[in-house]
C-alpha cells in the first residue's frame, strides 16, 4: 500500500533497478498520468538508459502481432535476456476506454521474474502508439531491461511512429493483405526494417511473399544500406521465430557499423524533447485561453482587423514577456 501512493522517486527508482514489478508499474502510472513529478523521474531514470534494444512490431489488426511477440519473448528469454514489453491498445472513440487484451497472448510468461509487461490505452493518441510511450521505454530501460519490445496499435496505411522510436521496426503481413497495388502504396511498409509474413501455412502466403520482394527490388539503395529482410512465419507454432532474431542482431549489427544507430537514437531523442517544450507550450496557451489576451486576439482576426499570422505572433510574444 505504501508503494502504490508513494511518491518517493529515487525508492522507485531503486526499486525498479531491483527488479521490483510493482515500482515499474508505479512509475509507468506516473509517466502515463502526466504526473507533476515527471521532470524528477526522467532524470533519475536518465543514467541507466540507453543501453536496450528497442524491437517495434507493427501491422493490420489481425496479423499475429501478440503471439509473435510472445514467441520472441520465449526466444530472448531462452538466451538469458531481460525484457520488457509494452503493448499499445486502441481506446473507444465513444467511451475513452481500452480492453488491454494484448497480454492475454503472453501469459506463459505471467509469473517469469525476467520478464515485464504492460498494457497501454492510446488514449485516443494517432500513429499507432500512445503519448507516454516513448517515456514509458525509458522505464523500462532504466529498470534493467535487455530487450525492449514495443507492440502497436493494429494500424492501417500510414501508422509509422514506432519507425521514430525503436532502434529496429518489424512489420508484419499477412495471406489476404490485397495485391501488389495495395503493397506499394502502403507507407507503413516504408518504415520496415524486417518484414515478417506470418500465418506463411495459409493460401496466399507466397504471393505476399512475392509482391514484397517485388517492391523492394523497386527501391534505390546506396551501397552498404541496409536492405530489409523477409521472413516467412508461422508464429502459433514458433516457426521462423530464430530467423526473426537472427534478422534483428543482422540488423543490429549492421547499425552499430554504419552509425546508424546513434543517428536513430539522436532522431528519437529530438522528438521527444520536441514533444515536451510543445506540450509545455499548450499547457501555457491553455492558462492564456482562461484570461482575455487570446479572445481578444481571436475577436480581432474575426472582425478581419488582424489576421492570424500576426495574432500568433502577437500570442507568442505575450507569452515571453
Amino acid at each position: 500500500m505504501r508503494l502504490r501512493r508513494s511518491r518517493d522517486v529515487p525508492l522507485l527508482v531503486e526499486q525498479a533497478r531491483e527488479g521490483d514489478p510493482r515500482a515499474v508499474a508505479r512509475l509507468i502510472s506516473l509517466v502515463e498520468s502526466g504526473d507533476e513529478a515527471l521532470p524528477e523521474i526522467a532524470a533519475a531514470l536518465a543514467p541507466h538508459t540507453g543501453q536496450a534494444e528497442v524491437i517495434g512490431l507493427t501491422g493490420s489488426p489481425g496479423v499475429g502481432k501478440s503471439t509473435t511477440t510472445n514467441e520472441l519473448v520465449r526466444a530472448y528469454r531462452a538466451a538469458g535476456r531481460r525484457i520488457g514489453v509494452l503493448a499499445v491498445d486502441p481506446s473507444s472513440p465513444f467511451t475513452g476506454g481500452a480492453i488491454l487484451g494484448d497480454r492475454v497472448r503472453m501469459q506463459d510468461h505471467a509469473t517469469d521474474p525476467g520478464v515485464y509487461i504492460r498494457s497501454m490505452s492510446s488514449r485516443g493518441h494517432l500513429g499507432g502508439l500512445a503519448a507516454a510511450t516513448p517515456q514509458a521505454v525509458r522505464v523500462l530501460e532504466g529498470a534493467g531491461c535487455e530487450v525492449v519490445l514495443v507492440e502497436t496499435v493494429g494500424v492501417g496505411q500510414a501508422e509509422v511512429e514506432v519507425a521514430s522510436l525503436a532502434d529496429t521496426t518489424v512489420v508484419l503481413l499477412a495471406p489476404g493483405m490485397g495485391d501488389a497495388i495495395q503493397a506499394a502504396k502502403a507507407g507503413i511498409l516504408e518504415i520496415a526494417d524486417i518484414f515478417v509474413v506470418n500465418k506463411a501455412d495459409r493460401d496466399g502466403a507466397d504471393s505476399t511473399y512475392r509482391d514484397i520482394q517485388g517492391m523492394l527490388a523497386l527501391g534505390e539503395r546506396r551501397p552498404g544500406e541496409w536492405r530489409p529482410q523477409v521472413i516467412r512465419a508461422v508464429a502459433s507454432r514458433g516457426e521462423g521465430i530464430d530467423d526473426i532474431v537472427g534478422a534483428i542482431a543482422k540488423h543490429r549489427a549492421w547499425l552499430i557499423e554504419h552509425g546508424e544507430l546513434a543517428r536513430r537514437r539522436e532522431t528519437r531523442a529530438c522528438a521527444e524533447v520536441e514533444a515536451i517544450a510543445l506540450g509545455t507550450l499548450r499547457d501555457q496557451l491553455a492558462s492564456v485561453r482562461d484570461g482575455t489576451a487570446l479572445p481578444a486576439l481571436a475577436a480581432r482576426v474575426a472582425a478581419a482587423d488582424l489576421d492570424p499570422y500576426a495574432a500568433a505572433r502577437e500570442l507568442l510574444r505575450s507569452l515571453t514577456d
